[in-house]
């Protein structure tokens, strides 16, 4: 995506790999979980925006920021465990409110991928240096907190739903330093406060379109048929970390799967109700809720600072997800 020159050029490590196989897995893994297949107005004809450009956009932000090989590393393979469809297989597998199952098998693809290992030793790093971004807080860390992941798949989607355009990103971007936040931990802040309100405001639509009622179900349903499918032995475990073109060859390849895959792709409206009906197809789903709260140098929290703003966060995360919801 156009997006990716905002953080600058990745340095020739970076470049190196990315270009390992697991890495080049993911040009062909969604960062929309599977939504951008499915004909609701919301997803339909949006742009391919991969956990590939994802990863890159990540550690470019904290190479950016932080000069620090391993840190950079680090988040450009925070994504490399991740199935086809993502956070789809973490409605599979009954992590959907945490969405971390699908991280559980980073550390083995790292050190099981010699194109991997030897591109670290190259650098004189060691998996242990990279296998969990976690422990960098510009790379990753707690809710509300901006880090890089956060960052990025804002910006990404920002741009890929027209939030905004990819000049009005860059301009926030360039707003951007790691400062110690009200914890006395490294965190990227806003220099002024205006943009950092203009920032939250993106993000929080992005937050609203992550739980929005087509997202929800849309991952719900397709978890459904992958589940369906891997227990009829259409799809086996190991393709779940394959890349989407081949799982969704191998669903068209099945007749009932085929049929099912195209209602999918077929849904288009959303309805709901407060009890289910009668035809099966209703759904209660609860989603974790993704936001940002970011802090400005020398002011704190931006929901703090700006009244309004902090309302209409606390509102999202007051929304009830109680209902029923059907699609078709």
């Amino acid at each position: 995506m156009e997006h990716l020159s905002i953080y600058g050029e990745a340095p020739d490590f970076l470049a190196r790999i990315a270009e390992s196989a697991p890495m080049r897995r993911l040009r062909d893994v969604g960062m929309n979980c599977g939504c951008e297949y499915t004909a609701f107005p919301r997803f339909r004809g949006i742009g391919r925006y991969t956990r590939f450009e994802h990863s890159l956009g990540a550690a470019m932000i904290v190479w950016h920021f932080t000069h620090d090989e391993k840190q950079a590393v680090s988040a450009l393979l925070h994504d490399v465990a991740t199935p086809v469809f993502a956070h789809v297989v973490d409605f599979m597998r009954g992590d959907h409110l945490t969405q971390t199952a699908t991280e559980s098998g980073t550390a083995g693809i790292i050190r099981g991928s010699g194109e991997i290992c030897a591109a670290l030793a190259s650098l004189g790093l060691t998996a242990a240096e990279v296998e969990d971004y976690h422990i960098y807080p510009v790379a990753d860390n707690p809710t509300p907190r901006l880090s890089a992941d956060r960052l990025e798949y804002t910006c990404g989607n920002a741009i890929n739903f027209s939030f905004a355009a990819p000049g009005e990103i860059a301009e926030l971007y360039s707003d951007l330093t790691v400062g110690e936040n009200e914890t006395g931990e490294s965190e990227l802040m806003f220099r002024t406060p205006e943009r950092a309100l203009r920032f939250a405001r993106i993000a929080l639509r992005c937050s609203r379109l992550y739980v929005c009622d087509e997202d929800r179900y849309a991952m719900q349903r397709l978890s459904e048929l992958l589940r369906d499918a891997a227990a009829a032995r259409v799809v086996s475990e190991e393709q779940l970390l394959g890349t989407e073109s081949a799982v969704i060859s191998d669903l068209l390849s099945d007749g009932e799967f085929s049929a099912r895959w195209r209602s999918f792709c077929a849904m288009s409206r959303t309805e709901r109700a407060g009890s289910p009906g009668r035809d099966g197809e209703w759904r209660r789903i609860r989603a974790k809720k993704r936001y940002i709260d970011p802090y400005i140098v020398s002011h704190g929290r931006t929901g703090e600072l700006f009244a309004e703003h902090g309302a209409e966060l606390a509102a999202f995360l007051k929304e009830d997800q109680g209902y029923y919801v059907r699609g078709e």
